[in-house]
């Protein structure tokens, strides 16, 4: 019998026998017939294999053709709106902590009663505190209120948790310190008997964390407005895998100087922050926005106003006054931002080519932003300096960056700043105007006014590290019981 080839070979094994003879001029051997029980036999063991071939077949025809996805999480979509969530906490810690700021009797008692414009509470007060130490912190009023008036082009709020990208927690945690540092009991702050802000925060986290929105991602979708260096200050490490709007990441990592040899424990670790999940916020400026059309004559090369001592990396403001201060173009005056200190500001500003920003307690102020408010040319100090919307704008572009170790030269600074031609300086201001609209918070939700200030796009740079956080999330969920790994910094 001829041999055939493919699958039939099987079959032709069992009709013909296993052995062939190719030997021209042999007879052909006898055809063997096997036996019915033997042949049944045969064709039960070759089924298995051909079942299984069958069934690997129709796994690869009919899986789903897209990748799993997990139910809780919606897919990234750069080009839609970023979905919110916002926590429900009572209005006692938003808009009522407002409501008991402007009730209150006595002025802030870190400042002369003069000094404090809020208290007594004007009869017309606005929204958010105007002293100048709460107000520079403003956001967590601006961010809350875009979302009460749904007006943002950036974010659409949701109703249902499961279908939002991020959380937002509507604690209005700087508002909450500042009350507690100005009318709390000197020295409680650090505390927690008798310390309201720190009751505050417990209330905050522990209503947070039971929800099942925290527990989906733990806590990785979740927004904090903490613009005040010392906001939420006891509470940190449960919320450090959350995502944090904070305006530098000085107030994190750095030990006071006084507790360095005393209490460690004190000290916020670095790794709670980072610039893969974190969000750089503007200060709010303190001095009014000056047009490029009302720009005049600038006689002063560069000035700077405010505090000469300051701590940690803050001590080269002193050197800079040493090194500075005897030039004649160039102007470096204490004071304090109340009434006559904010006249003296806007005047330097407005006179001034360059405005100095050298770091303080923390390596940035809402100093570079009154600069930018008044077309001065920013002068920024400040090696360790993190900025708000970098990637979305360029900042080389309408500020100059100085070394530390070049600004500690004699005359280094002023012979550099001097050797900037009036071309170069008059294109600087044009981009500061162009930005100023960026800095703006209480006209960035206004369609009458600037209709992508501030809080768009700090909702605009949360979207854009939607990916990394979704990312973290998925990568959680899936490490096993007993599972130990330490918080890792990659924030550079």
């Amino acid at each position: 019998m001829k041999a055939h080839g493919g699958p039939c070979r099987w079959f032709e094994a069992l009709s013909t026998g296993s052995k062939r003879s190719d030997d021209a001029g042999m007879p052909p051997p006898a055809t063997k017939i096997w036996p019915p029980a033997a042949a049944m036999k045969r064709l039960t063991v070759l089924a298995g294999p051909i079942l299984l071939l069958l069934l690997s077949l129709s796994f690869f025809l009919f899986r789903p053709t897209s990748p799993p996805i997990l139910s809780s999480l919606q897919a990234f979509e750069p080009d839609r709106r970023l979905r919110v969530y916002v926590a429900d906490l009572p209005r006692a810690l938003n808009y009522g902590l407002l409501d008991r700021y402007w009730s209150l009797s006595a002025a802030d008692s870190r400042i002369p009663s003069s000094s404090d414009p809020d208290h007594p509470a004007p009869h017309n007060h606005p929204h958010y505190p105007e002293s100048p130490l709460i107000k520079q912190y403003s956001a967590e009023y601006w961010l809350l209120t875009s979302l009460h008036t749904a007006a943002t082009a950036a974010v659409r709020v949701v109703a249902d948790w499961r279908e939002a990208d991020v959380v937002f927690v509507p604690f209005f945690a700087t508002l909450s310190a500042e009350m507690e540092l100005g009318w709390g009991t000197k020295g409680a702050f650090r505390k927690k008997d008798g310390n309201e802000d720190y009751r505050r925060q417990l209330e905050v986290v522990d209503r947070v964390t039971a929800h099942p929105a925290w527990r989906r991602s733990g806590g990785r979708d979740h927004i904090f407005v903490l613009t005040d260096p010392v906001a939420m200050w006891h509470v940190r490490t449960e919320i450090a895998p959350a995502i944090l709007l904070v305006v530098d990441f000085g107030g994190w990592f750095k030990l006071d100087s006084k507790i360095t040899s005393t209490n460690s424990s004190h000290m916020i670790q670095h790794t709670q922050v980072s610039l893969l999940k974190d969000v750089i916020v503007p200060y709010t400026h303190l001095l009014p926005t000056l047009l490029l059309s009302e720009n005049k004559d600038r006689p002063t090369l560069l000035y700077f106003k405010g505090a000469k001592h300051r701590h940690r990396g803050g001590l080269v403001r002193e050197k800079l006054w040493d090194l500075l201060g005897n030039e004649p173009d160039i102007i470096m005056e204490e004071g304090f931002p109340d009434a006559t200190g904010r006249d003296q500001s806007i005047k330097g500003m407005r006179a001034s080519e360059f405005c100095l920003h050298p770091a303080g307690d923390t390596p940035t102020s809402c100093r570079l932003f009154d600069a930018i408010a008044s077309l001065c040319i920013p002068v920024i100090v400040s090696d360790e300096v993190e900025l708000p919307f970098e990637g979305m704008i360029d900042y080389t572009e309408f500020s100059i960056f100085v070394s530390v170790s070049n600004a500690m030269k004699p005359k280094w600074l002023t012979n550099y700043l001097r050797n900037i031609s009036k071309q170069h300086k008059d294109e600087f201001r044009r981009n500061l105007a162009h930005v100023q609209p960026i800095f703006e918070y209480d006209t960035s939700y206004s369609s009458s006014r600037a209709p992508d200030g501030a809080v768009n796009y700090i909702w605009k740079k949360i979207h854009q590290k939607l990916p990394m956080i979704q990312e973290a999330i998925i990568r959680e969920k899936r490490k096993p019981d007993g599972t130990s790994i330490p918080l890792r910094c990659h924030c550079t």
